[in-house]
């Protein structure tokens, strides 16, 4: 019988809490590696969209189709594959994860025209689906509850240093060596953490195998999808996600190096600095809120909340900023801000994991990932015809960031208190049974 804290910080018992320790960090471990290297495939495009635009000849919607295709597919398969992870299990999902991006990063490298180019970028888009959701199952099944949102940060972390890999290596690459070698080669990444998964990675401690779930077909899509919704800490999870979380991967993703080239003058190198310093500033915020949280839940909302503000405060100065181009003071003070929008979008997943029971969280997860995703793919979309519409006005295609943040928080404040009142019912519930374990 372990220890483990719950949502309001007090100890209580469980059985069946898995132990964690050192083989628990090494297993682990190979399942974030596959995740930062799907998220150096996820955003390679970042750092090529001028390239691509120039290699492919299309406009700033066209272009912005790579991105909003892939998020669509992404999007599209939370919960099929929260659905997978749950019957399947991590290492089945992952694996099948790990081809198909490949698979897509060396289709985008020779691809020599736009619609195989489309065709490359949602192949990758469907594989990293398979990687986080994956990896957040895995730390449950590895690490002791109270470790959940360390782990989740720590995971999210280790994907921003894949964010980072691209801003520096990939970039360095396109530069250096042309389109085909830097992407042809980068997807070698993808075999090596192939074989590492093969060899290493395991479902679960011994003795500690999750009941068999029965299956049913339809129905039991049926029932874990609902049994999850009707959560309102899944959905205010869900909300979270993506109200946190597309400012900064919209900006990452696609957009950022042309507003800051294109828009506000910068040179490539400057630009590539400061998307240097979101990630980096994503890295260390992620390591706060992970303790943070840990340690007092009831920062969940306050801090979601406040990145919100800091980050709509941000924009509109930038974007409101009289003159031609932002100093270089606010752009480094919004790429701080913008580092801190994927943390708390890991906070959502703090929501939805003591709303639903083990057998449930790859598809409460999957619900929740979703969110940020779908708005990052609504902005990304919005912000290229917005361009190609104002003939490069980056300061209205931007404002449709402020849309979004507020139908996020009308909806977080709306489903706020009934996840409050939720939690403190199951607070009183495993108090009684934990009363009633035998010592």
């Amino acid at each position: 019988m372990s220890g483990r804290k719950n949502g309001y910080g007090s100890a209580v018992s469980l059985p069946g809490d898995p132990p964690g320790g050192r083989r628990a960090a090494l297993v682990w471990g190979v399942g974030v590696a596959v995740y930062f290297v799907a998220v150096i495939f996820r955003t390679s495009l970042g750092v090529a969209g001028l390239d691509a635009a120039d290699r492919f000849g299309v406009n700033a919607s066209a272009l912005s189709t790579f991105s909003i295709l892939q998020l669509l597919v992404y999007a599209g398969m939370q919960i099929p594959v929260g659905l997978m992870v749950d019957r399947l299990g991590t290492k089945k999902v992952l694996t099948i994860g790990v081809l198909l991006f490949t698979l897509g990063q060396l289709g985008f490298a020779f691809s020599p025209t736009y619609g195989m180019a489309l065709a490359s970028r949602a192949l990758l888009g469907c594989g990293d689906a398979m990687t986080f959701i994956s990896v957040l199952r895995l730390g449950t099944r590895w690490f002791p509850a109270r470790r959940g949102p360390l782990v989740a940060q720590l995971a999210g972390l280790v994907g921003m240093a894949g964010n980072l890999v691209s801003t520096l290596v990939i970039a360095r690459l396109l530069h250096g060596l042309g389109w085909t070698a830097a992407f042809a080669g980068s997807a070698a990444a993808g075999a090596v953490v192939l074989v590492l998964l093969l060899l290493f990675l395991k479902d679960h401690p011994e003795g500690y195998e999750p009941e068999p779930l029965p299956h049913a077909g339809a129905a039991f899509v049926r029932r874990q999808i609902g049994e999850s919704w009707r959560e309102p800490g899944t959905r205010l999870g869900m909300w979270v996600h993506f109200t946190t979380q597309f400012p900064a991967m919209v900006f990452l993703l696609l957009w950022g190096l042309p507003f800051l080239v294109e828009a506000q003058g910068l040179s490539r190198e400057t630009a590539g600095s400061l998307l240097t310093l979101v990630v980096a500033s994503n890295m260390v915020v992620g390591l706060v809120y992970g303790q943070v949280i840990a340690r007092h839940h009831a920062a969940r909302a306050p801090l979601a909340l406040g990145t919100v503000a800091a980050t709509a405060t941000l924009w509109a100065a930038t974007l409101a900023y009289p003159g031609d181009h932002a100093p270089m003071w606010l752009l480094i003070t919004l790429c701080t801000v913008l580092g801190a929008c994927g943390p708390a979008s890991m906070i959502g997943f703090d929501f939805a994991r003591p709303a639903n029971p083990p057998e449930r969280q790859g598809t409460a997860s999957g619900i929740v990932n979703m969110g940020g995703f779908v708005a990052s793919m609504t902005t990304l979309f919005a912000v290229g015809v917005l361009l190609d519409a104002t003939g490069g006005d980056y300061r209205i295609a931007f404002s449709s960031v402020f849309v979004l943040e507020a139908l996020g928080v009308v909806q977080i404040l709306r489903l706020k208190s009934r996840t409050t009142r939720r939690e403190r019912e199951r607070l009183v519930a495993s108090r009684v049974e934990v009363v009633h374990v035998p010592a």
